[in-house]
């Protein structure tokens, strides 16, 4: 087995399950356990690094989904001496926002981003811990569209992938761990 695929494995078995979370019927697997223990989280870095310095064309600017995405996206970001851009839940950023709403696993909602956060051509990567039915990640990169910027690839933690939602992301997806 490779070194890459060593230290993923060794990721796979730290993500913790909690099942009917959020509801009944859901399997939740959080990335949270990873982020207790150094060691791991240094594995996790040079994991995600071993991934985004791959991207062609090489990245440009990372952005983050609400919440875990900006755990990922900086670590990724400051490797890659880049800048970061949050992608926030409706109402949480300040100053002028574009939005984009979407379906999740069990609702509806709404992701903004900074105004000229992204430059015209840009290349992007948009970063996420999950990818669940597309949703977030396919709305994340209709922003990052909406700014002109180019969506170079979008990069999370865990795939789902029974749900199908990479059919539903207009972009490259890569993912790490897959369910």
């Amino acid at each position: 087995m490779s070194e890459l695929k060593s230290k993923i494995a060794l990721l796979k078995n730290h993500v913790k399950e909690y099942p009917d979370f959020p509801k009944r019927g859901v399997l939740f697997r959080d990335i949270f356990s990873v982020f207790q223990k150094p060691d791991l989280l240094a594995t996790l870095r040079e994991v995600l690094l071993a991934y985004a310095t791959k991207i062609q064309p090489p990245v440009e600017c990372v952005a983050g989904i609400d919440a875990r995405g900006f755990l990922l996206g900086p670590l990724i970001a400051l490797e890659l001496k880049v800048p970061f851009v949050p992608i926030r839940k409706k109402g949480k950023l300040p100053g002028k926002v574009l939005s984009a709403s979407y379906a999740l696993e069990y609702g509806h909602d709404t992701l903004e981003i900074p105004e000229q956060s992204i430059k015209k051509g840009q290349a992007v990567l948009v970063v996420d811990d999950l990818l669940a039915t597309g949703g977030s990640l396919s709305a994340a990169c209709k922003l990052v569209g909406q700014l002109e910027g180019k969506v170079a690839s979008c990069l999370v933690l865990m795939e789902l992938t029974q749900l199908k939602g990479r059919s539903h992301v207009p972009a490259n997806v890569v993912s790490v761990i897959e369910y």
